[in-house]
């Protein structure tokens, strides 16, 4: 009766928790509650008679369906290789050689390379038992939570062909369009973006709760097989036909190859087309077809030598320079920008790239009318590498940095000695500062004003509804519809008009360091803000501070404080104080504000995506709980904070012996345990 009552048991709990699972993460339940109670109570029914044979993971023993991945290391069944890389037509000849020399005309199969994470997944009976990251190759992290919540890929294999066991390869990919729309809805949260579709991936993958994974659009494509047992292969092609059969995610996107010139072909057409695939790639993967061929050739200690990536270049394009222009900033800075031809680069049209200043001008070598190469520094901001000299017809020109503002036709100066930057002194009513210093506060770096974007301050600007941020939170829907950016066509205030009248009240709300920031006092971020806020309490208190105490402060230094005080010399800004100050804006610490100083005196530097935080909000907690925050790992680092995806701090934190904590234990922190 034991073995009877520990079969049957094992089956309920499998069953149970898949039904949670479906129930409290992917929120789509296939049993009516009443299916599931009978189950439940059968189980512990069972476990009351047989009590000995109670689990420790059994449903009984749990609350809800408290899901949460671990990330325990595991080993693959076998090993996870990784693939050695060529860059050109020399580079993959050789390896042709190379395999070419011990096979007679070998057949090839060409894949786009996926540019996504690689996991190993484990059926059993046709079950979806396990999913691992690659790792280290022999021992990955356990995602089998979050995988499971990946919508194209089946937990069960299909009914009658299955096999006894197989370990499929595949990649965790983000489809562009789908990424694009998570990082606008995280900017829309205030949290911190995903730097490319990978690092999303990546960053979904490894979430603590698996209902995060679940609500991002995760895909995933099979394209190898490790350990089996029920199933064989003759070919890598008839492999793919296989797993397709079964269920499983395959790409269409490959071809079987008779000769060299066949797969240089497959290569030079995704090279062009790669922006029209649904996910990123970076490359093609070419692999002997034939499984014993395979197994003829074999392996170095890290990878196949029946297979190569073949790795595109980053993407560079020549375009013509037609202009340099100056953009002018929110505190004066005259920016030079090249102005081009516009041209397609990492799946975008461009006309604009930064050249920082006049120096870094005359560094790379750019004429206006050159013919020039670009490229998007990681594959995001468009960079300016350098001109193609041999294509210079002689008229092109050399770029001069204006002497008087374009938007004002103040004289530019650099405002302090060995100041590579040049500023327009006219702060006051320079249209171009205003603009940006208007954009600024409604930023979500700042007060976090709904409606109070770019078009909106150009707006109130251009229809004199203000003439500086001093008068932004006078603002009445009277005032606002002489401007036909807040009417509709009929005349009528448009809708915008009572969401940014909403939008001004909640930020007079806002915390001390915020007001700081949306002051646009030079130097001053919501790091030295948050400083000056703890420290002093009051924006009168800032303003009566001498240089030498403002300095004093953790956060601030010499050159901030000697900004601070120039800056409440000015009497137009002592006008924005009183006009804020009487409309409500907050001038004080807000008793609200004034925390549990659990984190006094600690350090903290953050790296990584957090699930409870935004990039901004993870500062300000430290913060406000008297803790610091900083951006770069020393000895004096307490604890170096890691969520998602994290960067190169996590290995500077390893190498110093600093302490490295996770969300969770931050917010142990936080509490005072």
């Amino acid at each position: 009766m034991n073995n009877k009552a520990r079969h049957r048991m094992t089956e309920l709990i499998n069953e149970i928790r898949d039904h949670q699972f479906k129930y409290y993460v992917l929120d789509q339940p296939t049993v009516t509650d009443a299916q599931f109670d009978a189950l439940l109570r059968e189980l512990q029914k069972l476990e009351e008679k047989n009590p000995e044979l109670r689990q420790a993971d059994s449903p009984t023993q749990h609350v809800g369906g408290g899901f949460s991945t671990q990330f325990e290391q595991r080993d693959h069944i076998e090993k996870m290789m990784s693939l050695d890389n060529v860059f050109d037509a020399e580079e993959l000849a050789q390896w042709f050689d190379r395999v070419e020399k011990e096979i007679a005309q070998p057949q090839y199969l060409c894949e786009v390379k996926v540019d996504g994470l690689a996991i190993n997944l484990t059926y059993e009976n046709g079950v979806l038992l396990r999913g691992l990251t690659r790792g280290n190759g022999v021992t990955g992290e356990d995602v089998t939570l979050n995988v499971k919540t990946i919508r194209n890929l089946p937990h069960q294999l299909k009914a009658g062909s299955a096999p006894s066991l197989i370990e499929v390869r595949g990649e965790v990919f983000f489809p562009i369009q789908a990424f694009n729309e998570l990082n606008e809805a995280l900017e829309e949260a205030g949290k911190a973006l995903f730097a490319n579709p990978r690092n999303g991936a990546a960053g979904s993958l490894r979430q603590k709760d698996p209902r995060v994974t679940a609500s991002r659009p995760l895909s995933v494509v099979v394209h190898g097989v490790g350990a089996h047992q029920g199933i064989g292969f003759d070919s890598q092609s008839g492999a793919y036909e296989k797993l397709k059969e079964l269920g499983l995610p395959t790409s269409d996107r490959f071809k079987v190859c008779l000769t060299r010139a066949e797969v240089e072909k497959f290569i030079q057409f995704y090279a062009d087309h790669r922006h029209d695939v649904e996910h990123e790639i970076d490359g093609v993967v070419i692999k002997v077809d034939s499984l014993s061929q395979q197994q003829q050739l074999g392996f170095t200690s890290r990878a196949p030598k029946w297979a190569i990536a073949y790795k595109y270049p980053p993407e560079e394009v020549t375009t013509v320079l037609l202009d340099i222009k100056v953009s002018v900033g929110r505190t004066g800075r005259v920016t030079p920008f090249a102005y081009m031809e516009p041209v397609k680069v990492a799946g975008s049209t461009v006309t604009n790239a930064t050249l920082h200043n006049a120096e870094e001008i005359v560094r790379k070598g750019v004429l206006i009318g050159d013919t020039i190469v670009i490229r998007k520094a990681g594959d995001v901001i468009p960079e300016v590498l350098g001109p193609v000299i041999e294509k210079r017809k002689g008229s092109e020109r050399a770029f001069v940095m204006p002497t008087q503002c374009p938007e004002c036709g103040s004289a530019l100066r650099a405002m302090s000695q060995g100041d590579v930057d040049i500023r327009c002194p006219n702060t006051q009513s320079c249209p171009a500062q205003l603009r940006e210093r208007i954009y600024y506060i409604g930023s979500r770096a700042a007060l976090d004003i709904d409606v109070l974007g770019y078009e909106a301050a150009t707006a109130l600007l251009d229809a004199k509804i203000i003439t500086d941020e001093s008068d932004l939170f006078d603002l009445t829907a009277k005032k606002l519809v002489t401007s036909n950016f807040f009417t509709k066509k009929d005349g009528t205030p448009a809708a915008n008009v009572d969401k940014l009248l909403t939008a001004l009240e909640e930020a007079k709300t806002r915390p001390l360091w915020r007001t700081l920031v949306a002051l646009s006092i030079r130097h001053v971020g919501p790091t030295a803000a948050q400083g000056l806020a703890s420290a002093l309490g009051s924006i009168k208190a800032i303003s009566q501070a001498s240089a030498q105490e403002l300095a004093d402060i953790d956060g601030v230094g010499q050159i901030i404080a000697e900004s601070i005080v120039e800056w409440f010399e000015v009497d137009w800004h002592k006008e924005i104080i009183s006009k804020w100050e009487k409309a409500g804006v907050c001038m004080v610490v807000q008793q609200s504000e004034q925390l549990p100083q659990t984190l006094a005196g600690l350090t903290f530097v953050v790296t990584g995506g957090l699930d409870s935080f935004s990039r901004d909000g993870i500062s300000e907690t430290i913060a406000a709980h008297g803790g610091k925050a900083s951006s770069s790992v020393s000895k004096k680092t307490d604890y170096v904070l890691v969520g998602s995806d994290p960067g190169s701090k996590l290995a500077k934190a390893q190498e110093l012996g600093v302490p490295v904590i996770d969300e969770a234990r931050f917010k142990e922190l936080l509490a005072g345990k």
